[in-house]
């Protein structure tokens, strides 16, 4: 059994949601077209990484939510094809809560026009020239989904340094894991 796997490793430009949306659906449509069944964005492709404090601005987290949303409609009608897509992605509160930024460095699965499950990365660099704890919450769950039968992990850089994450990906069911990077 295999199937073909694209990777959309791409000049995405920080802050340039627009451009940036443009060019994952135009790598989609390219990768539908050579016969991809997955096609894999970086970390935080969305967005560009890293777009530091960007992340802190509710208006920008709400431009992210509606780019992923027109990428998962744009792509509706490439069957067959299943898109993960890095992105950040704000943390819902409660009602009454104020709103703030807390976020996920996240990646998302988009299939048929849907957003299908959505990872959080688990661990967050803070060192030398990353600085991810003061734009992200660490995420705890696995994201397992199946394209052509086969059970696939999602991770996302720092995650696959740790022994955890992919261990939650096996014991979820996972055969393979898909490490995004920036």
């Amino acid at each position: 059994m295999s199937f073909v796997i694209s990777i959309a490793q791409l000049n995405f430009v920080v802050g340039d949601l627009p451009g940036n949306a443009r060019k994952i659906i135009r790598a989609a449509h390219e990768a539908h077209a050579a016969g991809a069944r997955l096609l894999l964005t970086p970390e935080l492709a969305l967005c560009g990484y890293a777009a530091e404090d960007l992340y802190l601005r509710p208006a920008f987290l709400s431009a992210c939510e509606q780019a992923v949303a027109e990428i998962a409609a744009a792509t509706a009608a490439l069957p067959g094809l299943t898109l993960v897509l890095g992105h950040p992605q704000r943390m819902r509160q409660a009602v009454g809560e104020a709103d703030h930024s807390l976020c996920h460095n996240a990646a998302s699965v988009l299939r048929a026009g849907r957003i299908e499950q959505t990872y959080a990365k688990q661990y967050l660099p803070n060192y030398e020239v990353f600085d991810e704890r003061r734009y992200f919450v660490p995420g705890t769950e696995s994201c397992v989904f199946e394209v052509e039968g086969l059970r696939l992990g999602l991770l996302i850089c720092e995650d696959a340094w740790y022994p955890e994450p992919a261990r939650r990906s096996r014991e979820a069911g996972a055969q393979m894991l898909l490490t995004i990077n920036a």
